[in-house]
């Protein structure tokens, strides 16, 4: 089988050009550093049966950071038969240097110039024919956002697969890895006489636009109003939504589900209706809601204004031991925490990479996003929701900052912050459609492994031993809930909740399909017999405890294997658990004391 390999810097647009050529999901976002891992599928290409590999974005070829040295260790230790190395056209000037790194490496190579619109724009011109003669390779310009020019690349690659001989001497690359010579002097001969840059570059729409988002006093204030507005439009769309996939999952239960285990025994009947189906109905009523956020976020993060918002916190993450990337990592985190983590690969310094990881699981991830959409719908009204979700963000962004400070002593660092601030750009339809298949997707591959796994677990603790009444104190669930009842109480959990909280450590998508399982209840049925278990003040402290507490098994072993330290993984989940209990604690007894 042939390999072919997708080279290039940061943010030029590899991961999607991989999903053009192979209609595989690798996700595609807007800001250095997305691919921290290595991508790959088989593609037929030139008749040939090809693995391309899509390999993190890396600066220098030479560098020192985990990225580079995983390049690098690929190149000398897998044969290639062709690399195809993507440029941004506009950022030429910077990034021909990679290019003739890996030149010297003597593999079969594709130049792909991409982002040609913008490179137009900026009046950078780029003669193709003499270039690709100059560089002995061949070159052509691309744009892998709209799939222009794709074709005759895959041609072009086909041709460059069937005329190399052999992917080349392993042991010669691995020996010119290590040399750096000559690089600065042939890239600017080609410059010189191959490009012309004016000696003012611009982009009119960006430099305006940066004057009102990057604004000294303004630009915090309006990317938080920004999200602000995401969330009531998100409540106010996809209300509708969840309200009509709600009726057709009771409609499904009511007409065809009931007559069918009519006839079965209790047991069977009530594990299958208000054991599997309540609890996977009620977590799939919201999932309109988690698709739509998905949707708009994926518009957010290829804009480019999340490179934005991490310039803009630079200087106050840097008081707190952290920088800009810290907080693009933390934003990932609102989608999974999980990726982000393998995100702070991109930071050279691993105390630096230590404390972010401290931090991004104290971010409201997706699956949390789920519970407290629920609680939200069920205790509060239309027009404070917008309001308690937005504050539930606030006290996320709070509780990482407060880590932050309190541990940065502990891990100190000195790296400097540098991030390229791509131009403004809309993503296409296609990308926005993708996005939100890929979270559906990930939404019923955890529902297939954790799910039904744990709402069967909750419906037998809520309904054993059988001489007990369902979900009484005396079944195995609520002796369980009796046993944590001296940690809890003082929070205003009671014991269905906490055992919603317990299941909710394996994944957070289980509480509320537990909570279905627990109360026996699905859709509106459920959410107004919540509203008369407890109150408001009630619904935020669990929310809030949930918010902080102990992050998904997931997470857990994502820690362990990115920090290499079960010590640390130990300390992320002591701290998230004290840190839980404490925030739930000052606000419930604070809230009782002051009469609500």
């Amino acid at each position: 089988m042939k390999r072919i390999a997708l080279l290039g810097m940061p943010n030029t647009g590899k991961s999607t050009l991989f999903n053009r050529i192979s209609g595989a999901s690798a996700r595609v976002g807007n800001w250095p550093g997305i691919t921290v891992d290595l991508t790959s599928a088989k593609v037929l290409l030139g008749g040939h049966m090809a693995e391309l590999v899509d390999l993190p974005g890396i600066y220098d070829l030479h560098g020192f950071s985990e990225d580079e040295q995983v390049v690098r260790h690929f190149l000398a230790h897998n044969p290639l038969d062709l690399a195809i190395v993507l440029l941004n056209s506009s950022q030429i000037d910077r990034q021909l240097s990679l290019l003739l790194q890996l030149k010297k490496l003597n593999i079969p190579m594709l130049l792909a110039l991409n982002m040609s619109d913008e490179a137009k724009k900026a009046g950078i011109r780029i003669d193709i024919d003499n270039l690709a003669k100059a560089l002995n390779m061949p070159v052509l310009q691309i744009s892998a956002k709209y799939g222009e020019g794709l074709p005759k690349a895959l041609q072009m690659a086909a041709t460059v697969i069937n005329q190399a001989k052999d992917g080349g001497d392993l042991a010669r690359i691995a020996q010119l890895l290590e040399e750096d010579q000559q690089i600065e002097q042939e890239m600017g001969s080609l410059l010189e006489h191959h490009v012309h840059i004016p000696i003012s570059l611009s982009d009119s729409t960006t430099d305006k636009i940066d004057k009102l988002l990057l604004h000294k006093w303004l630009g915090l204030p309006l990317f938080f109003l920004a999200m602000y507005l995401l969330f009531q439009f998100i409540f106010t769309a996809g209300k509708p939504l969840q309200d009509g996939l709600t009726w057709a999952l009771l409609a499904l239960r009511n007409w065809a589900l009931e007559p069918i285990f009519a006839t079965s025994p209790l047991w069977l009947s009530g594990l299958m209706l208000d054991g599997i189906y309540n609890g996977l109905a009620t977590v799939a009523a919201f999932v309109p809601i988690i698709v739509l956020f998905f949707l708009v976020m994926c518009m957010v993060e290829d804009s480019g204004y999340l490179s934005r918002a991490a310039f803009l916190m630079d200087a106050l993450m840097a008081k707190m031991g952290l920088d800009g990337r810290g907080f693009v990592m933390m934003l990932m985190g609102f989608g999974c925490n999980v990726p982000a983590l393998m995100g702070t690969r991109m930071m050279r310094s691993r105390p630096m990479r230590l404390l972010t990881m401290l931090v991004i699981p104290l971010s409201l991830c997706s699956a949390r996003l789920q519970v407290f959409i629920f609680i939200i719908t069920a205790l509060f009204t239309a027009s404070q929701a917008p309001l308690v979700l937005f504050a539930l963000y606030l006290m996320s962004f709070f509780t990482m900052f407060l880590t932050a400070l309190l541990f940065q002593g502990q891990y100190k660092n000195n790296e400097p912050f540098i991030l390229e601030l791509p131009p403004y750009r809309f993503p296409t339809l296609r990308q926005i459609v993708l996005r939100g298949w890929l979270e559906v997707k990930h939404f019923l591959k955890r529902a297939s492994k954790f799910i039904v796994i744990g709402v069967v677990m909750v419906w037998a603790l809520t309904h054993f031993p059988s001489n007990a009444a369902p979900a009484s104190v005396g079944t195995y669930a609520g002796q369980i809930g009796a046993l944590f009842a001296p940690i809890l109480d003082p929070l205003g959990i009671n014991n269905q909740l906490a055992i919603a909280l317990i299941f909710g450590f394996v994944a957070k998508e289980i509480v509320v399909g537990a909570l279905a399982v627990i109360y026996g209840l699905q859709g509106d049925a459920l959410m107004a017999q919540m509203a008369t278990q407890i109150d408001w003040v009630q619904a935020m402290s669990f929310m809030l405890f949930t918010l902080i507490y102990t992050p998904c098994l997931s997470t857990i072993a994502t820690l362990r294997s990115e920090s290499k330290s079960a010590g640390f993984m130990w300390l992320s989940i002591a701290w998230s658990l004290s840190l839980a209990w404490l925030v739930s604690f000052v606000f419930y007894q604070g809230a009782r004391y002051l009469g609500f």
